[in-house]
């Protein structure tokens, strides 16, 4: 859907961002050749081993754009705006920077890139703290960020911004997703202990699954907050020995989610045996760099993710092939979600005529498309959320190398992770104006 409006004596109905009014003055407006992307991940700290391969999807992302390699998912995607020669005529560059995992360093880089570099858009992620943090310096300096890796509710609900968009899911589609499966496996009779990483995504996520767990008939016996970083977790595992709960929760993610769920298989949680019930796990956010990380510990422990390269559709089949040939390895969900904002990020550009941010925020929003791994799929104009498919799923019992360490046991329905813009989860957050900057 696009918001029309009339151009003058015409009797026409146009796209608003076609009219020439919308084509004025924005931040960083390429003049020559070249349009440059800036590229702000975590390539030091807990997160870096999602950040960096953000990166290597982000760098074939712009191959892709500028006709090199075999085109990707452009071949899949339903849009047919991109030709693989650039953009409106541009060879797309790019920058890179370290957030190190911190929203401070993050928000200097992204500044950087903007004021030095001449970046039109940025994007990256792998922390929410950080995407949160760089989202509200984009609409400051009125510029589009498309975010990556970023997981926390408040980044499209108390802190969403009208230059800011997400393509990845959130904690509530992941408690959304995960509760139904965990009731039938566990039963509804369970008490759970949380350990939370102690930002924006770690409290959203422990506040999503603790509610869609509870309105199960499980009950909530501790939550703990954990520093991001912390690497040794065992003073916080101890006390889940003697606490009554059934089951261990780890809202945990990257090197933290890794070195807990080791720690908490050696102090033999998963060998007990409470209440009359087998100890658990559950791990709400999973990527495949963790899990390869964990190895044998992530044996049967439920989970949710964006994607899966193992999916068996066309764009996903199309984009598997490209970066394993390019990089020996299959992408990760942090890879394909980077890969893919690029894409429609250009390909918004693109339908509008225009890289004014006003232009592409209209391109994008309310916007529906296909082909690029995950279903039909909706970039919502009311909050800047994609809606689509919701993957769940548990450590594979017999791994046969280090790539497929996970299993999707559930493709869960778009309709069934659907919410209300003014959800309570999301309440408090206004996207305001989009701001094209100078």
């Amino acid at each position: 859907m696009l918001k029309s409006g009339a151009i003058a004596g015409s009797g026409l109905l146009l796209p608003t961002y076609l009219r020439a009014e919308s084509h004025s003055g924005f931040t960083n407006a390429p003049t020559g050749s070249e349009v440059v992307f800036g590229f702000n991940v975590p390539q030091t700290g807990p997160y870096s081993e999602e950040g960096l391969d953000e990166l290597r999807a982000f760098q074939l992302a712009v191959e892709h754009l500028n006709g090199e390699g075999d085109g990707g998912m452009l071949n899949t995607f339903s849009s047919k705006a991109l030709d693989g020669a650039g953009i409106l005529g541009k060879k797309v560059t790019f920058v890179t920077g370290d957030t190190q995992t911190k929203s401070d360093v993050a928000r200097a880089s992204a500044q950087s890139m903007i004021q030095k570099d001449g970046a039109v858009m940025i994007t990256g992620g792998s922390s929410s703290g950080v995407a949160v943090a760089v989202q509200g310096l984009c609409q400051e300096a009125g510029v589009i960020f498309m975010a990556a890796l970023t997981h926390s509710n408040d980044t499209t609900g108390k802190d969403r911004k009208a230059n800011g968009f997400r393509h990845f899911f959130n904690a509530y589609m992941s408690g959304a997703a995960l509760a139904p499966v965990l009731g039938n496996v566990y039963g509804t009779e369970r008490r759970a202990y949380h350990l939370t990483a102690d930002y924006t995504w770690g409290w959203t996520q422990e506040e999503s699954i603790a509610a869609s767990t509870e309105a199960l008939g499980w009950q909530t016996v501790e939550k703990v907050r954990t520093p991001v970083g912390a690497g040794d977790f065992s003073s916080y595992i101890a006390p889940v020995l003697n606490s009554g709960a059934d089951v261990l929760i780890l809202n945990h993610y990257g090197g933290d989610m890794v070195n807990s769920l080791s720690q908490a298989v050696q102090f033999g949680l998963r060998d007990k045996m409470v209440n009359g019930k087998q100890f658990e796990i559950v791990v709400p956010l999973y990527s495949e760099l963790m899990a390869a990380g964990a190895g044998s510990n992530i044996q049967g422990v439920y989970g949710s993710m964006n994607w899966n390269w193992q999916l068996q559709d066309a764009g996903t089949q199309a984009f598997v092939k490209s970066f394993g040939e390019k990089y020996g390895r299959p992408p990760s969900n942090a890879a394909h979600t980077s890969y893919v904002q690029t894409l429609l990020y250009a390909d918004a550009v693109t339908r509008a005529g225009t890289f004014n941010p006003c232009g592409v925020v209209e391109a994008l929003e309310d916007f529906e498309f296909d082909g690029m791994g995950n279903g039909p799929v909706l970039y919502r104009g009311a909050d800047h959320q994609c809606f689509k498919d919701v993957l769940v799923m548990k450590g594979a019992e017999n791994p046969t190398n280090e790539y497929d360490t996970l299993e999707i046991v559930e493709t869960t329905p778009r309709a069934q992770v659907e919410y209300a813009p003014d959800h309570p989860m999301f309440a408090g957050g206004d996207l305001g104006q989009c701001n094209p900057g100078a």
